[in-house]
């Protein structure tokens, strides 16, 4: 009881260590998150793009128009010096590829015509999150990994799924790929070694976290508490926003406008409160309203 007692303290500290920016660890390189991610409402005002936000002068934040989806998923652009990551691809109505490579065109302008490859990666299969993968689909250097478990274990060399965890190497720039199903039999978190954030996709994110395999979901909270045990962790950031400010308050299912959203951010801290909850269930999967975010089982 003493080593998990300590294990979770010095999860807690770090948790309070990785509220904000002004106190992330020092051995990352500190970005910045806007006060607002609203996507605007239901009616375009010419032709839609994707909303962008340079965390740092390497990593984008992307989010979709609400306008195009309801969704409103974000997705995040990720450079090395040797291949860019994108994770996800959006919901569709609108062309992403003419943002990605405008920002692709002004980073290479900048590092002598680097990066040359473009990786299109997924935080998980749902439509809301691959339906423009066909806009890059035509490209030399473009690479999609498949969106099947067997297409994500055989690009990023993972032997033993969902338990290994394994780096990725866009060019002095090292991230780790996490395993976490449960939410979607292919869903992945991304580690990004150089600004310590932890990308979650559609598992962890302040809003329904719809869980359809509650064993694997379970397990790949507490794969991602260890994981956190062991790694500098600022920012946990998903794939949507549907909590409102108000604690325990989402947005309707298929609301467009949310004007008054929660922050994209969540921190270790809410992590443990997840694991801690999903681990009292004991299998038995009930939908709980928390602070931040409502653990939502899906019933078949």
């Amino acid at each position: 009881m003493r080593v998990l007692a300590a294990h979770y303290a010095c999860l807690f500290a770090l948790a309070c260590h990785s509220q904000g920016g002004v106190n992330a660890p020092p051995l990352v390189e500190r970005g910045s998150l806007p006060a607002t991610w609203y996507a605007g409402g239901p009616t375009c005002s010419g032709t839609p793009r994707l909303s962008v936000h340079s965390y740092t002068e390497d990593l984008y934040i992307l989010r979709q128009p609400a306008c195009t989806s309801f969704e409103k998923p974000f997705l995040y652009l990720l450079f090395g010096e040797e291949r860019a990551l994108l994770l996800d691809t959006g919901a569709g109505g609108l062309d992403v590829a003419v943002t990605v490579d405008s920002l692709m065109t002004a980073w290479r302008d900048r590092h002598r015509g680097h990066p040359a490859e473009l990786v299109v990666a997924h935080t998980h299969a749902h439509s809301d999150h691959v339906a423009g993968d066909s806009l890059f689909g035509d490209r030399r250097a473009a690479t999609i990994v498949g969106r099947d478990t067997a297409s994500v274990r055989r690009f990023f060399g993972i032997a033993s799924w969902p338990n290994d965890i394994v780096s990725f190497d866009l060019g002095g720039r090292i991230l780790d790929v996490i395993p976490i199903p449960g939410h979607q039999a292919a869903s992945i978190a991304i580690y990004d070694r150089r600004t310590g954030l932890l990308l979650t996709g559609d598992t962890f994110y302040p809003g329904r976290l719809y869980v359809r395999d509650t064993a694997a979901f379970a397990a790949s909270i507490h794969r991602l508490v260890a994981f956190s045990a062991r790694h500098s962790i600022v920012f946990l950031l998903g794939a949507h926003i549907e909590n409102t400010s108000t604690p325990f308050l989402d947005y309707p299912e298929g609301t467009v406008d949310q004007p008054d959203e929660h922050v994209l951010q969540l921190s270790v801290k809410d992590l443990l409160t997840l694991d801690s909850t999903v681990a009292a269930m004991r299998g038995h999967f009930t939908r709980v309203a928390l602070p931040r975010f409502t653990i939502w089982p899906i019933v078949h």
